[in-house]
């Protein structure tokens, strides 16, 4: 457990991995929260650099160096440690701070899966003792968990759009557990900033492709974040598209129905269970998700429906990969660590056109 932070006070906020795309946004977010003070961030490949040469658009708001990731130079008096680093370099330097008394919320993929599960996509994990206390972090399904622990695991922008508009009806026993399919798009930003031959835009404009299809590592944080919730194995045939826009995920989920239920029950299934749920919008009957309507937001949009006489569904889920998929969702759940409002800091309008 770490001690109370004191809510008339300022939060100080470091950000490991401040160059990326997540890193950018968890700047931009933090920089309109009313108790977030960004004290301290990292780039290994910038250190010495100045926040506005990296990311000229948030010179104005952030007059602020970057650092090198040595874990000795964060600030004794930070409350709040956000790790925006790729697979594999979060679990070192989160080991080194885990003692701190500090909140840590990581948002790449180092403790999102149990140890067995990450032996079999990743290897053994380099502080599984660390791992076991990590709480897999979405805010609308584990709020109290979050609430109690000091280390949150973000989790991944396509399991958010997949767990969320699934997990409801899984409860309810309105959908069968196997023969879920999950197709899914994003835009290409969710790869991340490092330049590869694959996100050239000549690569990417006017084209759509699937990739690691039956390999994506997300495939097994679906499954394990939605068996957990549902406290029975759910399986899941999972396929990642990557298509021609900046940033978004809409994902389109078929489903069988394990009776014949109509539209309107799944619609208020889905609105019941996300009543009290700021940032999840469940849209009218007959009406589906656009991920420009979502752009730059936390919010994630939910819309169904049913085809009664095949006893299946469709429903269709849109969120911004950057925001609800990785740095508002982080701030979403401090809020939670902190006992601060849910949505404070995320009540931004999504960006139209």
């Amino acid at each position: 457990m770490v001690s109370q932070v004191d809510n008339s006070q300022n939060l100080n906020v470091c950000i490991l991995g401040a160059s990326g795309y997540t890193g950018a946004e968890l700047i931009r977010l933090l920089k309109g929260h009313p108790r977030a003070s960004i004290s301290h961030l990292t780039a290994s490949r910038h250190a010495g650099r100045a926040l506005a040469e990296v990311f000229p658009h948030l010179g104005e708001i952030a007059d602020l160096e970057l650092s090198s990731s040595d874990p000795s130079l964060i600030p004794d008096d930070t409350d709040v440690v956000f790790a925006a680093l790729p697979h594999g370099a979060s679990a070192e330097l989160i080991e080194e701070i885990y003692g701190r008394d500090v909140r840590i919320i990581d948002l790449g993929a180092d403790f999102r899966l149990r140890e067995g599960t990450y032996r079999d996509w990743y290897g053994d994990h380099p502080c599984a003792h660390v791992l076991e206390n990590a709480v897999y972090g979405i805010p609308e399904l584990h709020a109290e968990r979050i609430s109690e622990t000091k280390l949150v695991a973000n989790p991944g922008c396509y399991p958010t759009s997949s767990i969320l508009p699934l997990a409801p009806l899984l409860e309810n026993g309105m959908v069968e557990t196997e023969g879920i399919i999950i197709d899914s798009k994003s835009g290409a930003s969710g790869a991340g900033r490092n330049p590869s031959l694959d996100l050239h835009f000549c690569e990417v404009s006017e084209a759509m492709k699937a990739y690691k299809v039956g390999e994506h590592r997300h495939a097994p944080e679906i499954e394990q974040g939605l068996s957990d919730f549902l406290g029975s194995k759910v399986e899941v045939t999972f396929t990642p598209h990557l298509v021609p826009i900046n940033r978004g995920i809409l994902s389109t989920i078929y489903v069988n129905l394990s009776g014949s239920h109509a539209t309107r029950e799944l619609l208020d299934a889905l609105g019941q269970f996300y009543e009290n749920s700021p940032f999840v919008r469940i849209l009218p009957e007959g009406t589906f998700p656009n991920t420009s309507c979502v752009r730059g937001s936390n919010f994630c949009d939910i819309g169904v429906r049913t085809n009664p006489g095949k006893k299946t569904a469709v429903i269709v889920c849109a969120i911004d990969n950057l925001v609800k998929g990785a740095s508002g969702q982080a701030i979403q759940s401090m809020n939670i660590m902190l006992d601060l409002p849910e949505s404070l800091g995320l009540e931004s309008v999504p960006l139209y056109p």
